[in-house]
């Protein structure tokens, strides 16, 4: 099973194996829950079919959160809750977008190799794919891929302060203004 993430541990090298683009970062400040719901919703605008979105935080960071704002940005159905005893939920399209499949990998310990078992490479040309705890295991899916790491503080607070990283690899990401999330 992963520790949670060490704020200060540097985010994955890249597994880009085609394309020579440097990635492409941006920071937000959120709030509160109400802030990052929202940018779920904005970032739900910029993301398609064919994207892997990974999230990485401590334990009530807001992944499930943001995620839950992606689900409404892409008008998906179902209530986004944490898949963290089913492992991975599928959310059908109420429109013409792509489904949101949320995979919570933190009780999956093998890397890819159980990742394979749920069949993401067989989802990912017609889903966007959200998921949590998937840094070291999911990398190997996707060339391009969009990692976004939540840091909030640990310890004895009610902080609602999280700083949000948002970092784009692959061609995919080079072409897309991640900076107007930040707007």
């Amino acid at each position: 099973m992963e520790a949670p993430h060490s704020p200060a541990a540097e985010p994955a090298e890249p597994v880009d194996r085609t394309s020579t683009s440097s990635p492409t970062t941006v920071r937000i400040t959120v709030n509160s829950p109400e802030q990052m719901q929202e940018l779920g919703r904005r970032l739900a605008k910029l993301l398609r079919a064919g994207d892997l979105v990974m999230l990485t935080g401590e334990l009530g960071a807001g992944k499930t959160t943001l995620t839950r704002g992606l689900g409404e940005g892409l008008d998906v159905r179902g209530a986004v809750t944490s898949p963290t005893f089913v492992i991975a939920r599928v959310h059908p399209p109420l429109g013409d977008g792509p489904p949101l499949v949320h995979v919570d990998a933190y009780r999956l310990g093998g890397g890819l190799d159980e990742m394979e078992d749920l069949d993401l490479d067989v989802s990912l040309p017609d889903s966007v794919i959200v998921v949590e705890w998937g840094e070291g295991k999911v990398e190997g899916l996707a060339d391009d891929r969009l990692q976004v790491l939540i840091h909030r503080a640990t310890g004895d607070t009610t902080d609602e302060v999280r700083e949000v990283t948002l970092t784009g690899y692959g061609e995919r990401w080079t072409a897309t203004d991640l900076a107007v999330l930040a707007a």
